[in-house]
């Protein structure tokens, strides 16, 4: 079970609810993670202010309650929450009419397909430096697309000037090294 003490009772009554169904439990990332037939369905956890059950194809869940959130707009794809700010939050009925929902969906095969990105630009003050070395744009070169991809958004994503350039500074070593920008955390 997570660690966050403050909402034992409420993960453990999750937890049960959870059972009651033919999923199987296993631990990902640290976490109780739900399964069918090998493929994540639910999970759930607490955070400062709130619990939660994410459902990793929540994207195809009609949500007749309206209880569903996309808690990473523009990046999160498929995953849904339903967040809890307390145990009394918590409607067994109404739960388990979601998962048995998303139980269907998964034997049904729907499942979020990952998109295929097109070529992604390199910002300007990134191809500078790599332009003016050879052994920086060689090491660059050599990453996964993914990892080049990760630096790239890294930079981009920075909204002022001085943020970017310090952002490159940092990453220029990790470049160097052949290292990934989150390698540390997988």
């Amino acid at each position: 079970m997570p660690k966050n003490d403050q909402w034992k009772e409420a993960l453990s009554l999750l937890n049960q609810i959870i059972s009651k169904t033919e999923l199987v439990e296993t631990t990902k990332w640290g976490m109780p993670v739900f399964t069918l037939n090998d493929k994540n369905v639910v999970g759930y956890t607490g955070f400062k202010t709130h619990f939660g059950l994410w459902f990793y194809n929540g994207v195809f869940l009609s949500d007749p309650y309206q209880v569903l959130i996309n808690a990473q707009e523009g990046k999160t794809k498929a995953m849904r929450q339903w967040r809890f700010e307390s145990i009394e939050d918590i409607d067994e009925q109404k739960i388990l009419e979601y998962l048995q929902e998303a139980i269907q969906n998964e034997k049904d095969g729907k499942s979020w397909k990952v998109e295929k990105s097109g070529e992604i630009e390199i910002p300007e003050l990134l191809e500078g430096r790599l332009q003016a070395d050879k052994t920086l744009k060689t090491s660059f070169e050599r990453l996964t697309p993914f990892k080049q991809k990760e630096y790239i958004e890294y930079i981009t994503e920075a909204k002022r000037e001085a943020t970017k350039m310090n952002r490159l500074e940092k990453i220029i070593p990790m470049i160097l090294e052949g290292k990934g920008l989150n390698d540390k955390y997988r």
